[in-house]
């Protein structure tokens, strides 16, 4: 994929559902600099709109152009009220790119029936009225979740999905992709883009936008941050005995650039299509280890991250990548990013946004 360099066509608009979240401004300030007219509905319960802000202002967007392209809605998705009113009062959408809904793993398991309710009925509340509205695609955001205790390395979409997925929050995942791919196959109107991304890490090289998860870190690099920045004493590495080139946990990282470029790339082609369902694996195709991730980390801090070696946490499987050859052929799309360059993002971000983009800084 070539260097992506701001459009001066106007396309769109594109509703992006859960746009004030990590993953969906980075993916919203491609879209922005790729000539997209972008509308954005979030409920702010795990995000704050200061991120639209930053995108705005990342995209170089005055007060008037930024009523025309960048247009933010406070909704709830399972306010279907609400959510009409978007839909009544804006253009026909061209697409949606669905990021929205809750994605603690841990808080998952714990109440589950929030995370169907909330993440099942919104979906099924923004699948009805696209219908009604004449929105005719949808770029779905799922994860490799959904293939549960796949064993078989490296993951293709060939690879079984549904089985041995341990949380509630991977299932609505799963469950969301079945909707999908039954809807997209009674309406022969509707295209579907499912993309299955594995470990997103990484922030805008300006340092003015980066992952703030709020509560407690769900994963690696959110922990190695705070740690870092001194919220937190030492990070806990879970296994050093696995069968890796160093005995802790493999898994497959990619630049949070390179996957807001792959949902564009998936836009287009989903758009091009018209119809049907593809579905694509983001990674990088390469593992690296904890191990590795904080010695990169260091090197971009310039100090040593404090480690707690801990017992193997039941479930965790040693070794999880996929194979992105079918999106690089596809979606024309490949990673471009190394760990060197995720590791020296966050540290840009997180030394500057040590509570993320909470002023005065939340309780940690």
């Amino acid at each position: 994929m070539t260097e992506m360099t701001t459009s001066t066509e106007t396309k769109g608009p594109i509703l992006v559902t859960g746009g004030a979240g990590y993953i969906g401004t980075h993916t919203i300030l491609c879209l922005l600099k790729d000539g997209y007219n972008v509308v954005v509905v979030d409920n702010l319960v795990n995000s704050t709109v200061t991120s639209l802000d930053r995108v705005a202002e990342l995209a170089c967007l005055d007060s008037n152009s930024r009523k025309e392209r960048l247009v933010f809605h406070n909704v709830d998705l399972c306010d279907r009220d609400a959510l009409k009113q978007i839909f009544e009062n804006s253009p026909t959408f061209s697409s949606c790119i669905h990021f929205a809904g809750l994605k603690a793993v841990g808080e998952s398991t714990r109440i589950p029936l929030k995370y169907y309710h909330n993440n099942l009925t919104g979906t099924f509340f923004l699948l009805e009225l696209m219908n009604e509205y004449g929105c005719r695609s949808i770029v779905f955001s799922s994860s490799a979740t959904v293939y549960g205790s796949a064993d078989k390395m490296p993951i293709t979409e060939e690879t079984n999905v549904g089985n041995g997925i341990t949380n509630a929050y991977g299932r609505t995942k799963y469950m969301i992709e079945e909707i999908l791919i039954d809807t997209a196959k009674a309406n022969k109107l509707l295209g579907v883009s499912l993309l299955r991304y594995f470990n997103p890490v990484g922030a805008h090289p300006s340092g003015r936008i980066g992952e703030a998860p709020s509560g407690y870190p769900n994963n690696l690099m959110p922990f190695i941050q705070q740690v870092a920045v001194g919220r937190r004493d030492a990070l806990s590495v879970f296994g050093s005995d696995y069968n890796t080139k160093d005995g802790s946990g493999v898994r497959d990282y990619i630049h949070v650039e390179d996957l807001a470029e792959g949902h564009v790339c998936a836009l287009g082609n989903i758009l091009s299509i018209g119809s049907g369902t593809t579905i694509h694996n983001l990674g990088s195709g390469d593992g690296v280890s904890v191990l590795e991730m904080v010695k990169a980390f260091e090197t971009s801090a310039g100090k040593p991250i404090p480690i707690k070696m801990s017992d193997r946490r039941p479930g965790d499987l040693a070794i999880v990548v996929c194979n992105p050859a079918k999106a690089n052929k596809e979606l024309n799309w490949k990673t471009k990013r190394s760990l060197q360059d995720m590791t020296d993002s966050v540290w840009k971000w997180v030394s500057s946004h040590p509570y993320g983009y909470d002023d005065p800084p939340a309780a940690a």
